[in-house]
């Protein structure tokens, strides 16, 4: 109430309810496709030999990208968060286990296909956070002007 109180700029800001707007929809359905598009045009060039790859390529890419993103998103971590982040990765882990049958373990275990989809996940994530970052340096919300 005291922030309120004291900056009514900001709380007139939030009641507008402004959180979800068409540009704020469009911007997300545009992040998604760069991101899906790196994701498959990196998996068809970096792994050009191992085709029959592209499920686990793709399904890791995409699962690291997403906790990235999610990751990087967050301001202020709490300790539930934080465990959602390392069960979504345990799932992972445990669906590569139950569906032997999409994914090749031996593949999964090579370096070439750690580094590559390392490589595609910075490449769909690291460019989006450059320029948030660079967004929030040169323009910054009014809430954050405030600390």
């Amino acid at each position: 109430g005291k922030i309120a109180m004291t900056y009514p700029e900001l709380y007139k800001e939030l009641t507008k309810g402004r959180s979800l707007t068409y540009k704020t929809f469009l911007i997300w359905c545009l992040i998604s496709i760069y991101q899906g598009g790196v994701i498959m045009f990196g998996a068809l060039l970096l792994f050009e030999d191992e085709f029959i790859h592209i499920v686990a390529i793709s399904f890791t890419a995409l699962i690291l990208t997403e906790l990235t993103m999610v990751a990087l998103t967050i301001r202020t971590w709490h300790p539930v968060m934080f465990l959602a982040e390392i069960a979504s990765i345990l799932l992972y882990f445990l669906s590569l286990i139950v569906l032997r049958d999409f994914f090749d373990p031996e593949f999964i275990k090579s370096v070439a296909f750690i580094w590559k989809t390392l490589v595609i996940t910075a490449f769909s994530c690291l460019p989006l956070y450059f320029i948030k970052f660079l967004r929030k340096r040169f323009s910054p919300p009014s809430y954050q002007k405030l600390s």
